[in-house]
């Protein structure tokens, strides 16, 4: 059985491992000049293997039901130890994360293609494939140079169109689409937001730890203002269920009711009345946001003192650090992206086998379907997960 993986991530390089042990002769075709590469940027570099936590809720598309059959057959647990058998000693840290115990993401692809290696995958690097042809005896794989391949089954592991500079070029969406395949709208996310206005920018470089609701949405944690908007993890997780969502709302103390907040309002009057408004919110919010937030609440001029604000005053201070609203415009680019929302219809799959219903013998696996998760691990969990099933079944078909 020849099996041709159209693409050498982390899906890629788990299905030709799957097929390789299930008997199939392999080769990876990926485009770049080595395999693995968004690997090595996963985490920071320490690469978020997945997560413990990991499930249905994490996870974005229009049928992420689909997922249910995945779960059944390769998911954490299996993950966990089809690493520790490569040699990754894992470890879990804060909400779930898993990481190799070295927090290097290049253990991760060496252990990969080590394995790769030793179960004689062969790795074709440099092959950017722009046609895939249903023979009578199987696939004819074209490159752009130019140059054939053939092969029994193919497995369309190509990822999506996030980081294009680590070869995500969307490929995978154009040789599905040729076999009849339907694909969603494709939008960035786990990437940044941009803000209207200039508030954002005057705070460029500011981290604290808050709340970001969008809609009936919201994620805690450390967020970063930018020059062109907001950034951090929360935004992150958020972007993935950006729908054109005009609006956002900052809560720059969640850990206080609003109710709290204004009697520690009153107490910091009582106790200093005469200091001046740039300097009120020192000790309870960064400086330059209390100064910022208070300018655009039109609280003027900050060498006021605080003992001149008027009971609704006071009360707008603290409707502003609960529910400080910025306008949003979009996301960051493809470039900024770390995975991709949409792709091909997961309708149209076998959750059991990751066979194409449309064509027999046709995979796909990882980020060039419908499905997309949360930051913190579940993204790589999916492609594992997808590419060791869509090998397997291939490989026994």
């Amino acid at each position: 059985m020849r099996i041709a993986v159209i693409g050498g991530g982390a899906s890629g390089l788990a299905a030709a491992i799957a097929a390789a042990e299930s008997g199939a002769k392999v080769t990876v075709y990926e485009s770049g000049p080595r395999c693995g590469r968004k690997i090595l940027a996963t985490g920071n570099g320490r690469c978020n293997m997945t997560n413990i936590n990991a499930g249905l809720k994490n996870y974005h598309g229009r049928e992420t039901g689909f997922i249910k059959g995945v779960m059944k057959r390769f998911w954490v647990d299996e993950t966990i130890a089809f690493f520790e058998e490569l040699g990754i000693v894992a470890k879990v840290e804060d909400k779930g994360r898993v990481y190799p115990n070295s927090d290097q993401a290049s253990a991760v692809l060496d252990v990969l293609r080590i394995r790769c290696g030793a179960d004689g995958v062969n790795m074709v690097t440099g092959f950017e494939v722009s046609q895939i042809r249903k023979t009578k005896g199987g696939f004819q794989i074209t490159s752009y140079k130019g140059e054939k391949a053939q092969a029994d089954k193919v497995i369309i592991a190509t990822g999506g169109k996030a980081a294009p500079d680590l070869g995500s070029k969307g490929t995978g969406y154009v040789l599905l689409k040729e076999f009849g395949h339907r694909i969603t709208e494709l939008r960035p996310s786990l990437v940044q937001m941009r803000t209207d206005g200039d508030t954002a920018g005057k705070l460029k470089g500011i981290k604290f730890t808050g709340t970001v609701r969008m809609g009936k949405y919201a994620e805690e944690g450390e967020i970063l203002f930018t020059d062109y908007g907001i950034s951090g993890p929360p935004i992150f997780s958020l972007s993935s269920r950006y729908e054109n969502q005009k609006e956002i709302e900052l809560d720059l103390m969640s850990a206080y009711s609003a109710e709290k907040l204004l009697n520690m309002m009153y107490m910091r009057i009582g106790r200093n009345p005469d200091i001046p408004l740039e300097s009120f919110f020192v000790g309870m919010l960064n400086k330059r946001i209390g100064q910022v937030l208070l300018k655009e609440l039109g609280i003027a001029p900050l060498s006021r003192k605080a003992c001149t604000l008027s009971e609704q005053e006071i009360r707008t201070c603290v409707n502003g650090i609960k529910r400080w609203k910025f306008g949003i415009t979009g996301t960051q680019s493809w470039n900024n992206a770390q995975v991709t929302k949409g792709g091909a219809l997961t309708e149209d799959f076998n959750p059991s086998t990751m066979e194409s219903k449309l064509v027999n013998g046709l995979y796909a696996a990882g980020e060039v379907l419908d499905i997309d998760g949360d930051c913190g691990g579940y993204n790589l969990q999916w492609a594992w997960s997808s590419g060791i099933i869509a090998g397997r079944s291939a490989a026994k078909g």
